[in-house]
């Protein structure tokens, strides 16, 4: 479900931009009189079936880890419900795999990027999640443990600020990446990183509201027959 929901997205706001990124490629090519690069895949099969398979196969392997923070979490969080405890996950996950390390290394369109630096480019950016994860679990044990003197307020406020001291600072140090070719449209980067950004943003609202809506809805419906099966004992014994 929210595999299809994100293709449809994907595919409604951010194939157009990429269309257009490949167009300004084609004709950088032509200008200076190299010869079309041919299609390994047609566009028509990967905005559509490639779409869909990669926005499935993704969202179900999100969705797996997901499930597992959550089980963890839950076992350690008694009094949070499903909901709550769903959305705080999806959101939290979300600024430290997506937000975060993109705003050092966003996304980027075909036709920006070189492929020499591919491989420092994908390390780095992996670097970063990894960092920003550790230091999203660190500051929230740490909020946690503040709050009994501190109070919730004052306690989440400075894992904030440590967060994004600890993020910042490894972001410092980390290789710049700005292959952005000459010419390139600045408004067809910015919509299509825009893109980008949103997707996620469907993504992850979807994984978290759905999860929490699908899982309070099954501790529902077991504390009923729990229920159920009580009250004739109590029937029996009164």
């Amino acid at each position: 479900m929210t595999g299809l929901l994100v293709f449809a997205f994907a595919r409604w706001v951010g194939e157009p931009q990429v269309d257009q990124s490949i167009a300004f490629e084609a004709g950088m090519a032509q200008a200076k009189g190299e010869p079309a690069e041919p299609e390994m895949v047609s566009r028509r099969i990967q905005k559509g079936l490639g779409l869909l398979t990669g926005a499935v196969v993704y969202s179900t392997a999100l969705g797996g880890i997901f499930g597992l923070v959550f089980a963890y979490v839950r076992g350690r969080i008694s009094f949070a419900r499903p909901r709550i405890l769903a959305a705080l996950i999806a959101g939290f996950g979300f600024i430290a795999i997506v937000l975060a390390p993109s705003l050092k290394y966003p996304a980027n369109p075909p036709s920006v990027g070189n492929p020499e630096t591919i491989g420092v480019r994908t390390g780095a950016y992996f670097l970063l999640i990894a960092i920003s994860l550790t230091a999203m679990i660190l500051t929230i044990k740490m909020g946690r443990r503040l709050s009994k003197s501190l109070g919730v307020w004052n306690a989440s406020l400075l894992s904030g600020i440590l967060f994004t001291a600890l993020v910042g600072v490894s972001a410092y140090f980390l290789p710049v990446v700005d292959e952005v070719p000459a010419g390139f449209p600045a408004s067809l980067l910015w919509k299509f990183r825009i893109a980008s950004w949103e997707t996620q943003v469907v993504l992850w609202s979807l994984l978290g509201l759905l999860f929490g809506w699908l899982t309070e809805r099954k501790e529902d419906v077991i504390e009923l027959r729990k229920q159920n099966r009580e009250s004739p004992e109590r029937m029996r014994y009164s």
